[in-house]
């Protein structure tokens, strides 16, 4: 990796441990902080306007968002007041969503997610990297199965700290143990052939995903 890439994969990384910490402390460690109803906002916020700004009802999506904001204004004390079921409320949805996203995959005539990745690595699968992959994608299941119910849990049963401790200081690391988990079970099952790594597939849909430069032609 070159210098520019290990830098910049440490700045990614600092963003994502800073915001992990403030997002514990405005969570469960102060009453009230707006600071911390920000925080928990901004991702979900700016997710919905990349969704609102690619839509084809691009004026009426951005109109709507403008309104759920001014929404969120309106209660913004409110908000500041109980950031730890603003934090819990993406929590539970993020991964919830991840595993639904990854579950419908496997109902059948449908292809598994962590197969549809591979095919854009590779171009034809083996019979044992797409059975290999299936399995992957319910492992994938499971696991943000498993952590949408613990989160519940803990929420519910347990002290705020506790949960924000899982939510905003475990989850990630969770979620890199169970990439490098799979990574060994991969360099263990499969042959050199059928491996590929996650940037492989990201590389791979982020070129499928991105049209081809417009063709200049003369007038």
């Amino acid at each position: 990796m070159s210098l520019r890439g290990t830098a910049r994969t440490a700045a990614i990384a600092a963003v994502v441990v800073a915001w992990a910490a403030a997002a514990h402390y405005t969570s469960a460690l102060v009453e009230s902080s707006d600071w911390g109803a920000l925080l928990g906002l901004s991702p979900l916020v700016a997710i919905a306007a990349a969704f609102a700004w690619r839509s084809p009802q691009r004026l009426a999506m951005l109109a709507l968002l403008a309104l759920a904001v001014t929404g969120l204004a309106a209660v913004w004390s409110e908000l500041a007041r109980n950031v730890g079921w603003l934090y819990f409320v993406q929590h539970l949805g993020t991964n919830a969503l991840l595993g639904v996203a990854f579950g419908r995959t496997l109902a059948h005539g449908r292809r598994p997610m962590c197969t549809e990745l591979a095919a854009l690595v590779h171009r034809e699968l083996s019979p044992r990297l797409a059975r290999y992959t299936r399995q992957v994608t319910v492992a994938w299941t499971l696991f943000f199965a498993v952590v949408s119910t613990t989160s519940v849990l803990l929420f519910a049963l347990a002290p705020i700290a506790v949960w924000s401790a899982f939510a905003n200081l475990l989850t990630l690391p969770l979620v890199a143990l169970m990439f490098a988990a799979e990574y060994l079970v991969r360099l263990r099952v499969l042959p050199p052939e059928d491996r590929s790594g996650v940037l492989d597939a990201v590389r791979a849909y982020w070129r499928s995903a991105t049209p081809p430069p417009a063709s200049h032609t003369d007038r």
